[in-house]
């Protein structure tokens, strides 16, 4: 029985990935250990976003293969597949789109064998499924892979290919075992959630579609949505999806700035009015719903007059939570090549003027629900200043802690915020 130890670099769909060939490992008789010295093999998957995402990507490979220079040592998703020569601690290579062959290649290694594709011109969508993941009551489920949008700053395209979207009926029977196995929520991902459907024939299958059946599966309580653009915010989309129960008033709206000269060097596609329109939206159909975004400082070209601009419309908007990124110049991307690159002391000044600006939104919108009855979805008991707590997930995704020894994991637990150290940060 060979040991594989995993590792997981990256996004929600590289996390959902590395689960299902842990899966389908511990089928094939694998023995799954923890990343560290001893195993047979290290399968990394890795991450390829920013420059700073290859060299984690490039650090981990050389530490799976110091912890055991007899192991086999496996790089697999976007940092490989972007490389044109691989590095000489790996092995073997897995590109995505292969990571469904891993068990062949893994027993065919000493062959020569095609483990890198031309991924900008596959239509086919992975084959990986999941019957249970490493959280306990909520679980991540890939419906779409790949991204026709070609942002001026992202390589994703480049590393991921095309939409290519799952079909319905899988999706449906994946969410039916998850249910069947205790789990409660479910999150539906992708690298490009809002395109999910494009590439069927068939126009009325699309994520709403999608939405509406993965609701009518017994069993699950909670549907939440990843990362989603603001075309897919219509009328019709959120009227239909705030008539549905198990809806989670939570949205995560990717902006990057909310200047609209910026958005247009980063070919986002839309305006800042665009987009408030859809905030807008979601505010008229949900009572309070939880807004969170990206937002990019820095970006080549931005001038303070621009940054003062989209901090102004982020303090507009009041987001509950607005995750800031300095802009991180990635090769192989227009923006890399852009003149007018942003000094790093500037970006840091910039991420720390938004960075409290989240604070403050985030501490508005939690005490807004002070005295409210909210509902939390019991994942873990911890020990808090010497209490014994359970803490959960509200609806809105706010961290609560419950006061009780009892052990209510997977329970959905009606209960009042007291105040706002209930709110875990």
């Amino acid at each position: 029985m060979k040991k594989v130890a995993l590792h997981n670099l990256g996004c929600k769909v590289n996390a959902y990935e590395t689960e299902a060939m842990q899966e389908m490992l511990e089928t094939a008789g694998y023995k799954i250990v923890p990343f560290k010295e001893g195993a047979d093999i290290y399968i990394i998957n890795t991450c390829t976003v920013t420059n700073i995402a290859d060299r984690k990507s490039r650090q981990m490979l050389h530490r799976a293969r110091k912890m055991n220079p007899q192991a086999l040592v496996v790089a697999a998703g976007c940092y490989v597949q972007t490389q044109e020569e691989p590095d000489p601690c790996i092995d073997v290579v897995i590109g995505n789109n292969k990571k469904q062959d891993l068990l062949s290649i893994l027993e065919e290694y000493d062959y020569d064998k095609d483990t890198i594709i031309d991924i900008n011109h596959t239509k086919q969508y992975e084959n990986l499924h999941l019957s249970r993941t490493g959280e306990h009551t909520r679980a991540y489920i890939k419906v779409q892979d790949g991204c026709n949008q070609f942002c001026s700053y992202c390589i994703i395209p480049y590393a991921r290919g095309r939409v290519r979207s799952r079909v319905k009926d899988d999706v449906i029977e994946e969410v039916k075992r998850l249910a069947q196995n205790g789990y409660q929520e479910v999150v539906l991902t992708g690298i490009h959630l809002s395109s999910y459907g494009i590439d069927f024939k068939d126009d009325e299958e699309n994520l709403l579609s999608l939405i509406q059946a993965v609701h009518n599966v017994e069993g699950i309580s909670r549907i939440r949505l990843g990362s989603l653009e603001p075309r897919i915010i219509t009328e019709k989309f959120v009227q239909t999806i705030s008539t549905l129960p198990k809806m989670c008033p939570h949205f995560h709206l990717s902006l990057q700035s909310g200047c609209d000269d910026t958005l247009k060097r980063m070919n986002r596609r839309y305006t800042s009015g665009e987009y408030y329109e859809k905030c807008t939206l979601l505010r008229k159909y949900f009572d309070n719903p939880a807004l969170t975004t990206d937002v990019i400082v820095g970006f080549p070209g931005e001038t303070d007059e621009e940054f003062e601009e989209s901090k102004a419309f982020i303090e507009k908007v009041g987001f509950y939570e607005t995750h800031v990124f300095k802009y991180s110049k990635r090769q192989g991307t227009k923006a890399a090549v852009m003149e007018e690159q942003i000094p790093e002391q500037t970006k840091a000044g910039r991420s720390d003027i938004l960075l409290a600006l989240h604070e403050k939104g985030r501490q508005a919108y939690e005490k807004s629900f002070v005295g409210k009855e909210v509902e939390v979805l019991v994942e873990e008991s911890v020990e808090i200043g010497g209490e014994i707590m359970q803490i959960g997930h509200t609806r809105e995704y706010m961290k609560a802690a419950l006061k009780t020894k009892e052990n209510l994991q997977n329970h959905i637990v009606k209960v009042q915020i007291e105040n706002d150290l209930q709110i875990i940060h």
